[in-house]
């Protein structure tokens, strides 16, 4: 025969597995601790630089346990599947990026709860590309105002618009396609630069490119928030929370760090504070 203590223990342990199957339930609309995660991505995703990385992951992912994701996990309890991977492009959802790795998409199940993302930037080479194209312009016309934009125009953007965005809508229906029950939320880039002004010495980068290339940032941005309203999934807007703290800015100020005199090693990559950010706002999102 049980004791009192004994039935209070059985009746609480009955209620539990009530309580998780209904969480269970509605856990699309409102992820419950617990529930199954996988977070997917590049380099901002994983945290890459963010010391001190993940054991066992790939060395090449530079996967960090400050990422935005495990801090998520940690603080709501979540079982989280992180396989974002530095330098991944939307085509590493489908195919292996390395060979110690597998197509991203291969984590997702059919009860997979919640997914997290950050993808786009390596796309067409966008980030990297642009930084060493302005970077080069810059060095072959000393004293120019602007030679990046004389000399790219639009074809910088032009791949953003025609390619990234159609890859990014594919991308998102696919994941609610083998999560249907996940709420996907894809995060957008903070800012690596500010709006205007000379951004010297962190980037080297003509003073009127800098306003160029976080024009590009914002098409990227626009992209990934146009590819979340049509696939009905979360955007996650950096824009606002980023704005002044870019990676020209101060070691205390800045979320991103930059090219040069950075304090990690991936530069013009989001340091530790800058994933918090993310963290922040992607719980902000899930509720």
């Amino acid at each position: 025969m049980k004791s009192g203590v004994g039935r209070l223990v059985s009746a609480v342990g009955v209620l539990a597995v009530v309580a998780g199957v209904v969480s269970g339930a509605s856990a699309a609309a409102d992820p419950a601790p617990g529930l199954e995660y996988v977070n997917l991505g590049d380099s901002f995703s994983a945290g890459s630089g963010v010391f001190p990385m993940v054991p066992g992951q790939p060395l090449e992912c530079w996967q960090s346990q400050q990422n935005f994701a495990h801090l998520v996990a940690a603080e709501r309890g979540y079982r989280l599947t992180d396989v974002s991977c530095g330098g991944a492009k939307t085509q590493h959802f489908y195919e292996a990026q390395y060979q110690s790795t597998r197509p991203q998409l291969e984590a997702l199940t059919p009860t997979t709860e919640l997914v997290t993302l950050m993808i786009g930037g390596n796309n067409n080479n966008t980030f990297a590309g642009a930084m060493a194209t302005c970077i080069g312009a810059m060095v072959s016309n000393p004293g120019a105002f602007e030679p990046c934009r004389v000399q790219a125009g639009a074809g910088l953007a032009d791949p953003i618009v025609n390619e990234t965005y159609p890859a990014l809508v594919t991308v998102l229906r696919d994941i609610h396609a083998r999560s249907p029950r996940a709420q996907v939320v894809i995060a957008g880039y903070p800012w690596l630069l500010p709006a205007s002004g000379s951004c010297l010495p962190q980037m080297p980068l003509a003073e009127g490119d800098v306003s160029y290339l976080r024009n590009l940032q914002a098409t990227l941005n626009d992209a990934v928030e146009r590819a979340a309203a049509e696939t009905d999934s979360t955007f996650v807007d950096m824009s606002q929370v980023s704005e002044g703290r870019d990676g020209c800015k101060s070691p205390v100020e800045r979320l991103v760090e930059p090219m040069l005199f950075a304090n990690q090693p991936v530069p013009v990559h989001p340091n530790a504070a800058g994933e918090r950010a993310l963290a922040d706002q992607v719980l902000a999102a899930i509720g």
